[in-house]
């Protein structure tokens, strides 16, 4: 850096840092000065350094003014995505967008505007967040995490005042508006119950007592088949994985991590990339998601997480037995206890507002389904009721909160210990000082086995080995759930219940249950919610096992090997199946050598260069969705070695030449060559600039998840809808500064008009990363270096 600049970006540093410092109480900055209060939000600031990429690096003299300075760094960044939430969460879409439009799907499931309105409202109507917050420790969010929400919502408020807004998916909207500490709250709890009340929204506000005597109970041969597809992480919309080496396999004895979430790549579920800092209390690094005022997946000097969506389900039905002539009251114990109205009203553009009734129980809400595939059935005699322990869990973001302040991963597990706030991820974790860790600390409804087996109905008794699913009788209070001892709340299990695994040379896990976090150590002994033992596990599973053990055995592990095994490109089903099918090619398909010869000469990796990959993964998509499992292969599953099967592609089955022709088809009616290299056919367009993607399908089993829209009338995949978004591979190496490489592939802003709209997505496609600048003296030395002090 040329003198007279660096001297430049100095005096802007030292001036920014004198906002922040001149209110400090006079024992040092060191004090976090969190309980302090501030009768005015706009009293609030901070100093926010942007570096390379747009990443910010936000300077605050305590959690208001951090949370202030997240708010409007995200604002300035997101500002549409996010005031489209807050709609969300307030019940507002119908009003701005109409009933029937259909909402991004990052807070809730719901089909519909109008559903999601429906729920929303019911929320907001209730108070049900307003009672979270005013819930003591340590069921309750803490002070800090209260004042991060206030400063949050401060900040994105003062960034809206003083600034125009350029993106023109909001520009002049009159729904971007100011929003409260409330609001922020309402956002996390939607976040905390998306895989609970969030995945059955449709089903709670359409349930309605029955018109129709003649419905049925729903059978529970087909409904525990829609259950096991609903919570399958094939089926899911995001995903992850994250491999946590210990200094066992190292080259200097200190831990690496590499985290790869996938999630979506538009809308509210998005990460945002940032570095907080309270002096002397908090100096953490990492991935928030939208709206949250906290780094959800990250690093500090001494320790480093991510998280991968668990398989442990964070709901529970229980079947209600109706009241002899009034569907409304259930009988518990041969009493009948009335349910409760909500009812709730959804002001509707260009239109009368709609009311709706939505019902209520001591277990939770009245669901009429979960999803279109399981529906149950309000009858006469019978209806459903939704237990999510999450809808009492606003905690997730102290846990994060917990994680940031970390010095290692004992301090990593304390934290899970103490606040017990993580709806639906399994935490990996690594430190400086060379230990590993892994956890699936959810918070699950306490379902054991045990009373699944004794108070289960016919539906439970299907559902529940199934998929995890349980379904209880609702009717006998010795059914239900109890509590355990070292649970904050009632009614989940307390973390000495929780699979955990430290200290291994490596723990990993690619959404797939606990039982294989290391292959060497299976952990057993957990109950069937939190996910099975000994059952066949995913392509991407094994694939990603196969390579972080021999990573493990080889050992002399680093950074820039961690950097490698992400954009691996391997596929696992081309390792598996590709000479399978290239020898049956022949027969399946007499008068096409090319493609036969294509597939054979592919070399089975997803890189952009790859000639045959887009050819292999057009057919294995048919073949898998067309072949039920149990029939794909020759050799099948052994739990005695469940790595490496099952294999040898069963070329007899009945789908696979259809599979192959169309395939084949498909492609030359798109005008698309057979050995067209993949990033010629699989990319995204920004700003008119077509950007090439490598990586693939989860069927393919790859590392480096890419789940593409298929469109090719428009040259093939032609947007990503979920995969790749945040990575990070961390380590140490003695110094006061982590080694960190991070990523985001679809970069910081959703603006088109932002310089950051698309910079990291070309990195992702040249697979270059971002050097992190964490300690002082590298945020000062970054080229980019720009300086905002942020008041309110």
């Amino acid at each position: 850096m040329h003198l007279r600049t660096r001297l430049k970006h100095l005096a802007l540093t030292a001036s920014a840092f004198a906002v922040v410092t001149a209110t400090l109480p006079g024992a040092a900055a060191a004090d976090s000065g969190s309980r302090g209060h501030h009768p005015s939000d706009r009293g609030l600031s901070a100093v926010i350094r942007y570096t390379e990429y747009g990443i910010p690096h936000i300077v605050a003299k305590d959690y208001a003014n951090l949370g202030f300075g997240t708010g409007w760094a995200q604002a300035a960044d997101q500002i549409c995505v996010l005031a489209d939430g807050f709609l969300t969460v307030n019940g507002e879409r119908s009003r701005y967008f109409g009933p029937d439009a259909a909402p991004d799907g990052s807070l809730s499931s719901a089909a519909t505007n109008l559903s999601s309105d429906l729920y929303f409202r019911g929320v907001r109507d209730a108070g049900t967040v307003e009672a979270l917050l005013a819930t003591p420790v340590p069921a309750g969010p803490s002070r800090d995490l209260k004042e991060l929400m206030r400063g949050w919502a401060a900040g994105y408020n003062a960034w809206l005042r003083k600034n125009r807004v350029t993106d023109p998916a909001c520009a002049k909207a009159d729904w971007v508006r100011p929003v409260s500490a409330l609001d922020v709250a309402r956002r996390g709890f939607a976040v905390s119950v998306l895989g609970g009340q969030g995945r059955a929204v449709d089903g709670i506000t359409a349930a309605r007592p029955p018109a129709d005597a003649s419905a049925q109970v729903p059978d529970p041969e087909r409904a525990a088949e829609a259950a096991r597809k609903l919570f399958a992480a094939e089926n899911a919309t995001m995903g992850s994985n994250a491999v946590a080496f210990s200094g066992a396999a190292t080259a200097n004895g200190r831990g690496l991590l590499l985290g790869n979430p996938h999630y979506p790549w538009q809308g509210g579920r998005r990460f945002w990339q940032s570095q907080q800092t309270i002096p002397g209390e908090l100096n953490v690094s990492g991935a928030s998601l939208l709206g949250t005022t906290v780094v959800n997946i990250g690093f500090n000097d001494k320790v480093a997480w991510s998280h991968t969506v668990a398989t442990g389900v964070p709901l529970n039905l229980h079947q209600l037995a109706l009241a002899p002539g009034d569907p409304t009251s259930y009988l518990v114990d041969g009493r009948p206890e009335r349910m409760t109205q909500r009812r709730v009203t959804v002001p509707v553009k260009g239109g009368a507002p709609v009311t709706r009734t939505q019902w209520w129980t001591r277990y939770g809400p009245v669901v009429g389904g979960l999803g279109a595939q399981l529906p149950l059935p309000w009858t006469a005699s019978t209806a459903y009721a939704l237990n999510d322990p999450n809808a009492s869990n606003l905690r997730g973001s102290d846990t994060a909160l917990g994680f940031g302040r970390a010095r290692s991963t004992r301090d990593i597990a304390e934290a899970l210990r103490r606040t017990q706030g993580l709806p639906w991820v399994n935490t990996v974790a690594a430190d400086s000082s060379g230990h590993s860790y892994f956890s699936q600390a959810q918070v699950l409804p306490r379902i054991t086995d045990e009373l699944a087996a004794r108070c289960s109905t016919p539906l439970g008794r299907a559902t529940y080995p199934a998929s995890g699913v349980a379904v209880l009788d609702g009717s006998r209070s010795d059914c239900a759930l109890g509590s355990d001892p070292d649970a904050v709340q009632p009614g989940v299990f307390g973390p000495s219940r929780m699979p955990v695994l430290r200290d291994t040379p490596y723990v990993a896990n690619s959404n797939d249950s606990a039982w294989l976090t290391n292959a060497d150590r299976p952990l057993t002994g957990y109950e069937r919610i939190f996910g099975t033992t000994a059952t066949q596990r995913s392509l991407r599973t094994r694939g990603g096992v196969e390579d972080v053990a021999a990573m493990a055995e080889r050992g002399g592990l680093t950074v820039p090997d961690l950097q490698r095994q992400q954009f691996a490109n391997r596929a696992p089903a081309g390792d598996l199946a590709a000479a399978d099918a290239a020898r049956a090619c022949g027969t399946a398909l007499p008068d096409d050598p090319e493609a036969c010869r294509v597939i054979g000469a592919w070399d089975r990796t997803v890189d952009t260069d790859s000639r045959g990959a887009l050819l292999f993964d057009r057919f294995w998509r048919r073949f898998t969705a067309a072949v039920p499992s149990a029939q794909q292969w020759t050799v099948p599953f052994s739990a005695a070695d469940p790595v490496r099967t099952p294999h040898t592609l069963n070329t007899a089955a009945p789908g696979f030449t259809k599979a192959l022709t169309d395939a084949v088809a498909e492609l030359r009616a798109a005008g698309i060559p057979l050995d067209a290299p993949l990033g010629a056919h699989q990319f995204v367009v920004r700003n008119g600039e077509r950007i090439p993607v490598s990586g693939g399908t989860e069927a393919l089993g790859i590392w480096n998840k890419t789940e593409s829209v298929w469109n090719p009338a428009g040259g093939g995949y032609t947007e990503v809808a979920h995969g790749t978004s945040h990575v990070q591979a961390v380590g140490w190496d003695g110094g006061r500064c982590p080694v960190a490489r991070t990523l985001l592939s679809y970069s910081q802003s959703s603006n088109p008009v932002s310089p950051h709209f698309s910079d990291q997505t070309r990195l992702y496609a040249g697979e270059r990363w971002v050097t992190s600048r964490f300690c002082e003296k590298d945020i000062l030395r970054s080229p980019a270096l720009r300086v905002v002090v942020a008041r309110g």
